[in-house]
C-alpha cells in the first residue's frame, strides 16, 4: 500500500467517525444531560463563574487534592484553548459560512453540561495513587461505577485512545502549528523552534502537575486577556461593520437553502454547512464530551465533587463563548470572508482568515499579534495534554513508567514541530474520536446519578447564598 492509498483510507476512517453519527452523540448527550439535570448547568452558571473567579478557588486547603480549584481549571482550559480558538474557527468560518459561529455557541451551551459531568464524575471516583497523587478521569470512573467487566473495558479503551490523543493532538499538530506560524512570519528555523520547545516542554513537564498548573495559571489568564484584547481592538477598528455581521451571522445559521456571493464573497453557505462545521470545530475546541478535561479536574482539592464540576464547566464558556467568538466576530467585522488570499489564489482559510482580519485594522501587527497567540495557545495545548496523557498511561502501566511517558513526549514535540504532519492530524482527529465515545457511553449511564448529587448540592449553594446575604 502506498502512502497514498494510506493517507486516503484515513481520510476515509476520519470522515466515518466524525459525521453526522458522532456530532449527533456529542450534541445528543449534551442535551440529554441538560435535561435530565434540569437544567442546572445552564441555571447555575452565573454561581460557576462567580466561585471560579473568587478568591477561595485559588486556595488549595479546601478538602484533598494536589492543586487547587482553580489551578484545575487553567491546566484543564491549557490543553483546551489552543489553535482550534484561531485556527479552527476561522476554518469553520470559511467552509460552513459566517453561521457555523452560531452554532458553535449551540454546542457550547449544551456543552456545559457533559463537561460539568465528566468532570464531577472524574473527582467523585478519583483515587490517590502510590506517590500520594490523585489520579482520576473517565477510566477510573468507568472502572468503579460501571458494571465490573464492561466498565474495565470501556476504561481501558478510554485510556489507550488518550495516550494516542496526547501525542496527536495534544503535541505533534500543537508544535506544527507554532513552528510552522513563526516560519511564515519571523522566518525562524523549524529545527530550532523544535528544540527550543522540546526543552521548554520538559523543563515545564518534569515536575508534573504542580509545575505544570503553575505556569498554566499565569500562562493561560494572561493569553486569554492578551487575545481578548487584541481581538476587542480589531472589533472596534471595524465597528461600522458590527451589525451587517451580527446579522450575516445569525441570517446564514439558518438559511436552508445554500447561497454564495455578496458578502460571503466566494463562500457557499447554508444551514447543514453552518451546522456541520460549527458543531465539530466548537466540539474540537472545548473538547466537552471528550472527557480530556476530567483528568485534570481529578487533582484540584475541593470539599464536593458538584463544586468542582461547577468550577470545570466554565471551561467551555471561557473556550468557546468567550475565546472563540473573539476570533469569530473579528472575521466577521473585517469583510474578509470570502476574500482571495493573493498568496495562494484560493479563499483565505485557517491562521491565514484571522490574520487578514486583524491586519483590517493593526496592519502588519495584526500577524504577529495572532502568530504570537497561535504560538501561546498551542504551547500551552502541548503542556495541559501531557498531563492528560501521562495520567491515561499511569492508568494502563504504571506510576512508575511516567518518567519515560514525559521524555518520550518532549522528544515527540520536536518531531511535530519539523515534520510535515497532514496524516498526523487525521490519525489525531480518529483517536479523539474513539476516546470520546467509550466517555459519552459512560456519562449516559451515570446521568441518574450526577442528577441526584446535583439536586442534593442546591442546599448548599443556597445556604452559601443566604451566608453572604447575612454577612
Amino acid at each position: 500500500m502506498t502512502y497514498k492509498h494510506f493517507f486516503d483510507l484515513v481520510s476515509g476512517i476520519d470522515d466515518a467517525v466524525w459525521g453526522p453519527a458522532m456530532l449527533v452523540l456529542l450534541i445528543g448527550t449534551g442535551v440529554f444531560l441538560t435535561v435530565r439535570t434540569g437544567f442546572l448547568p445552564w441555571r447555575n452558571l452565573p454561581y460557576a463563574l462567580k466561585s471560579t473567579l473568587s478568591k477561595e478557588s485559588r486556595r488549595s486547603d479546601r478538602g484533598e487534592g494536589d492543586v487547587s480549584p482553580f489551578s484545575a481549571l487553567t491546566t484543564a482550559l491549557a490543553a483546551t484553548i489552543g489553535t482550534g480558538n484561531i485556527v479552527g474557527v476561522a476554518t469553520a468560518m470559511a467552509s460552513g459560512g459566517p453561521g457555523a459561529l452560531v452554532w458553535m455557541w449551540i454546542s457550547a451551551c449544551f456543552g456545559l453540561s457533559s463537561k460539568f459531568t465528566e468532570c464531577m464524575l472524574a473527582i467523585k471516583y478519583r483515587e490517590v495513587n502510590a506517590r500520594g497523587e490523585m489520579s482520576g478521569g473517565p477510566m477510573y470512573t468507568m472502572k468503579k461505577a460501571l458494571p465490573k467487566g464492561f466498565g474495565s473495558v470501556l476504561g481501558w479503551l478510554f485510556a489507550f485512545f488518550a495516550v494516542i490523543a496526547s501525542f496527536g493532538i495534544g503535541n505533534m499538530t500543537q508544535a506544527n502549528s507554532i513552528s510552522s506560524s513563526l516560519t511564515q512570519t519571523a522566518g525562524a528555523s523549524k529545527t530550532i523552534v523544535g528544540i527550543v520547545l522540546t526543552v521548554l516542554t520538559l523543563v515545564i513537564i518534569v515536575g508534573g502537575i504542580k509545575s505544570i498548573s503553575k505556569v498554566s495559571s499565569v500562562v493561560v489568564p494572561a493569553m486569554a486577556v492578551f487575545y481578548i484584547i487584541a481581538g476587542g481592538i480589531v472589533i472596534c477598528g471595524n465597528y461600522q461593520n458590527i451589525p451587517s455581521g451580527m446579522a450575516m451571522i445569525f441570517k446564514y445559521a439558518f438559511t436552508v437553502k445554500a447561497v454564495t456571493g455578496g458578502a460571503l464573497g466566494n463562500v457557499v453557505a447554508s444551514m447543514m454547512q453552518a451546522m456541520r462545521y460549527g458543531v465539530a470545530r466548537g466540539c474540537f475546541s472545548n473538547e466537552a464530551g471528550m472527557g480530556s478535561a476530567a483528568i485534570t479536574a481529578a487533582a484540584a482539592s475541593t470539599d464536593n465533587p458538584v463544586r468542582q464540576g461547577y468550577i470545570n464547566m466554565t471551561g467551555t464558556f471561557w473556550d468557546t463563548i468567550v475565546v472563540c467568538s473573539i476570533t469569530g466576530l473579528c472575521i466577521a467585522s473585517s469583510g474578509m470572508l470570502g476574500q482571495i488570499d493573493p498568496a495562494t489564489g484560493k479563499i483565505f482559510t485557517g491562521s491565514a482568515l484571522t490574520i487578514a482580519a486583524f491586519k483590517t485594522v493593526l496592519g502588519g501587527a495584526g500577524a504577529w499579534l495572532v502568530t504570537i497567540g497561535i504560538a501561546l495557545f498551542a504551547f500551552s495545548t502541548i503542556i495541559g495534554w501531557e498531563y492528560h496523557g501521562e495520567k491515561a498511561f499511569e492508568y494502563l502501566f504504571s506510576h512508575k513508567l511516567s518518567i519515560i511517558y514525559r521524555l518520550v513526549f518532549s522528544a515527540v514535540v520536536y518531531v511535530g514541530a519539523t515534520m510535515n504532519l497532514d496524516l498526523a492530524w487525521k490519525l489525531s482527529d480518529i483517536a479523539n474520536a474513539l476516546m470520546a465515545i467509550p466517555n459519552l457511553i459512560c456519562l449516559l449511564l451515570l446521568s441518574g446519578e450526577v442528577a441526584r448529587d446535583m439536586r442534593a448540592f442546591q442546599a448548599v449553594i443556597k445556604a452559601e447564598k443566604e451566608s453572604k446575604e447575612q454577612s
